[in-house]
Parts: C-alpha cells; structure tokens; sequence
C-alpha cells in the first residue's frame, strides 16, 4: 500500500509542477539556513569529553579578605597555590589535577629559539582528560613531589624537532635549563578547551607539558587569568594572596560526590576559624557541561541567530501549509472519486501525507546541500571557533529528519482538509 501511495505522490507532485517547486524551494531554504545555524550552535555547546563529563568538575572556593569580597558577585574561577597545593595533598578525589598556562621558549639542537605554549599540571591531569600518549607516558605524582625535571611534548613539536621520531629520553632546553622527555602526546583535540578557558575557548593543544612544581622553581611565569590582592611581589609564591590556578577534580559517584562537598564546606569553614576571612564561607563545584554553561562558552548572537533561523522556518513551514492546502483543492474532484470508490479518509489522510513527506525528502536534500554551503562560508569567518564547525554525519541526519517532520507537519492540516471532501459536492464541482 505504501508503494500504491508513493506512486500517487509522484503523479501528483508532477501534474502542478510550479506548486511542487515553490514547496520545494520553502522547506529548502528553511532547512538550509536553520541546519547552518544549529551546526554552529551544535559545535560551540556539545560535550567536549562526553564519556566522563558528569565526572569532571571544577573546583572554585570563595577564600577572599573581607576588604576585597564584594556581595553578589560571581565566585572566583581560580584557587591561590596555597589553596590548590593544600586540595592536591589531601587527595579526597578519585583523581585531581591543578594547572595553569604558560608560554616557554625552547631552545632547539641548532640554536633556534622556539616560543610554544605551555600547561603546568600535575600528573593526573592525563589520564583525567583522556590524553593519549604516542610515545611513553606521563610522569607521575612521585614526579610532582619531586619537582622532577621531565616534560611531555605535543606530536606537533616532536615532528618539528625529532622529525617525528620515538624523542622519549632526549633532552628540551628550556628558559637554559634541561629538561627530560618522558612522552609524547598522540592526537588531543579538546575543544571546547573547558580544562582551561581563560587561554582559548577554542584551538589546539599545547607543546609542552611540565610539572607545576617544575615550573615554579624554574619561574616560568603564567599567561592565564590572575587575580592578586594585597602585596605580592611573587605571585607564585605559596602563601601569596593571589588567584592563578585552575583545579577540577574527577568524582565518579553521587555518593562520593556528596563526601568531596562535605570535605570543601569543612575546609571552608577551617578557613574561616583560622582568620582568613568572617563572611559566609562560598564554594561551588561544576560539571563540565555547568562549567562551560556558566562561562557563555556559547555566544549570545550565535544563539539569537538559531532562533531567529528556528523562526524563519516556521514561517516556510507555513508556506508550505498553503501550498498544499491549494494544491489539494485542486485534486479535489480526483479525491472525489476515490472516495465514491470506496477510498477511506485514513487512505485519503495517508495518501496526502505521503506527498508531503516527498515534498520534505526532496527539500531536504537541497537544505543539505545549502547548509553545507553555509557550514563551510562559516569555516572561512574570522573567529576562534570557525575550523571546528563542521557537518557531521549526526547533523546530516537531524538534517533529513527536521525536513521530514517539517513536511509532515506542514501537510496534517491539508491532509485532513482534504479528507473532508464530500464525494458528490467534489464530482459535482469539476
């Protein structure tokens, strides 16, 4: 039977072939220009490490002076060293890493010097955010302990200087110190870059990767977001009064998630009693997808322009209503007679519906079409964000299935219109 409907629906789109195209052309356009955006919209808000996101969280503590906390206002994003390094040594996570950016020169076996981004961490940061290693391994917490000189390089930096071979063992200059490589990073793209927001929402990752510890005894100076108060001279210094460090922590039940939040409120309040400051004691812990929420990581006119799309193919949905609504009345003697031949309203119902599906399959096919044409004049825009929009195969579907339900829904209203044609009223008519 549904081939007896598709067949109908190919004579029927070509008999009124102006009516068919218009249909065509609306739902094209729709799709098109909404696909465009919700790829860009899907590319900036999707889950960067979605196999552990809801383990990932990001740790921000409130432990700022009476004379410098304001009411009202958001919670600092970053911990003091003090505050990290005291977290990072109590371990109450299943795993923790703190961290910071950088940007060190690195002296190459001819004499060049190479200025490459940097993170200073500390070892679980690997195995937290899924980095893959080419070569070797990460260091380990004895490391951080031991202010060990080791460094793990991007594939990137070890083709640039190894030609890409095997480096582990072999020595990095850097700032005129020298530094052993323990691995080599495989493949990492992690964008959104929510480990770190405050070096680039979006892009690639960095060439060089060191112990905090390591990076502070070798001054390595930080290019993230600081926050001092008071005097500080050293930023770096333990017991500064500033904030620098990124921490999150990785947390993999409900029940040991409520125990960390204890451990936070009561270290809190430990602080309060010990006179770092008399307001309510403030903490916070986000999941990846909260933290990047919290953040804007989505643009407000990116979010505007989707509705504003969404909106627009409401309207060519309403078109294409129109257009079928005409279109069926001017079957209405041929329904007529399928009626008086014993056709049911369900038949009729479906028989119409069909078409429209047709019209939707057609019109999505063009939409595809046009919003990868947008996708890529989106590819080629001067922002951050622009090389990692892409059509992927999950949006191609959303693609046909948003033309699909849009064509469908757009022809419920003809179709049962057209089912309540009376069979002598439309034989008469004609």
């Amino acid at each position: 039977m549904f081939g007896y409907y598709l067949d109908l629906a190919r004579r029927g789109l070509g008999r009124n072939r102006v009516l068919t195209m218009l249909m065509v052309l609306a739902i094209t356009l729709g799709i098109g220009i909404s696909m465009t955006t919700l790829t860009v919209l899907h590319a900036l808000s999707g889950d960067p490490i979605p196999q552990k996101s809801g383990q990932l969280f990001r740790v921000r503590l409130n432990i700022l002076p009476d004379d410098a906390f304001k009411q009202g206002e958001p919670l600092p994003e970053n911990l003091t060293r003090r505050d990290a390094e005291t977290l990072l040594g109590d371990a109450r996570a299943d795993r923790q890493a703190v961290m910071s950016a950088g940007s060190v020169v690195i002296t190459s076996a001819r004499g060049d010097n190479l200025e490459v981004d940097s993170r200073y961490t500390s070892a679980d940061f690997f195995p937290m955010f899924d980095v893959p290693m080419r070569f070797g391994s990460a260091w380990g917490r004895s490391e951080d302990l031991g202010h060990a000189r080791v460094v793990v390089i991007s594939s990137t930096l070890n083709e640039q200087l190894f030609e890409g071979r095997d480096s582990v063992g072999q020595m990095l200059h850097i700032a005129g110190q020298s530094l052993r490589i323990v691995g080599v990073m495989g493949d990492w793209d992690m964008n959104p870059r929510f480990y770190d927001l405050s070096d680039g929402t979006f892009g690639g990752s960095e060439d060089v990767f060191l112990p905090l510890s390591t990076a502070v005894d070798m001054k390595l100076a930080s290019s993230g977001n600081m926050w001092c108060w008071g005097n500080a001279s050293d930023p770096q210094q333990a017991n500064a009064p500033c904030m620098w460090l990124q921490y999150w922590a990785q947390i993999k039940t409900t029940a040991q998630l409520r125990g960390y939040r204890d451990y936070l409120s009561n270290y809190m309040t430990a602080q309060r009693q010990a006179g770092r400051f008399t307001h309510t004691p403030q903490w916070m812990t986000q999941n990846v997808m909260e933290w990047l929420d919290s953040q804007g990581v989505v643009p407000a006119d990116v979010r505007l322009q989707s509705w504003l799309a969404l909106g627009f193919l409401g309207i060519c949905i309403f078109n294409t209503v129109g257009l079928l609504l005409a279109k069926f009345l001017r079957r209405s003697r041929e329904i007529g007679i399928r009626r008086a031949l014993g056709a049911t309203r369900r038949a009729i119902f479906a028989q119409c519906l069909v078409e429209a599906g047709a019209v939707g399959i057609v019109g999505g096919l063009f939409g595809w079409i046009l919003a990868s044409l947008g996708v890529m004049l989106v590819q080629h825009q001067p922002t951050t964000y622009a090389p990692y929009v892409h059509m992927d195969l999950g949006m191609m579907l959303a693609t046909f299935a948003l033309a699909l339900s849009s064509s469908l829904l757009a022809g419920v209203l003809p179709a049962w219109r057209a089912t309540r044609f009376a069979p002598s009223v439309a034989i008469k008519s004609n």
